[in-house]
């Protein structure tokens, strides 16, 4: 975690770095009769500043509650091995989760009309993926 911690606040001042020169860049190649900066690649760029921040922070405080093995210099790789959670092999509800959501997502570029047919079927693929486990034969 500490170590992912400062991989995200490297690029965090990697981001900013990149954003200025990109605005800079941007205001140095207009026209001299119209100055103006790229705003849509700049605001890009910036906003991946607040999102590598966002996840570093939250790995910070993370780091503080827990310590994996991957953060101790004496473990052993066998000390990682330990089960991590449970997916079940035969499911389709992931694959039709998918679907749904590649077709809400092709709506922003298609037409929204498209997200009245997707929405559903995510949804519906969701309530599924949830309460697999919760009844039928399967059920805990």
């Amino acid at each position: 975690m500490k170590t992912n911690t400062n991989i995200f606040i490297l690029l965090t001042f990697f981001y900013l770095i990149v954003a200025v020169a990109y605005g800079y860049w941007s205001w140095i190649a207009s026209p001299e009769d119209n100055k103006h900066i790229e705003v849509i690649g700049t605001a890009a760029i910036g906003m991946l500043v607040f999102l590598s921040g966002f996840i570093a922070f939250y790995f910070g405080k993370a780091a503080r509650n827990f310590t994996g093995p991957e953060d101790l210099p004496e473990a052993n790789i066998e000390d990682g091995e330990a089960e991590v959670g449970f997916y079940a092999p035969w499911s389709w509800w992931p694959f039709a989760l998918g679907i749904g959501s590649a077709i809400c997502f092709t709506s922003l570029a298609v037409g929204w009309w498209l997200f009245a047919i997707g929405f559903p079927l995510a949804l519906i693929a969701l309530i599924g993926f949830v309460f697999e486990h919760s009844r039928g034969q399967h059920a805990h």
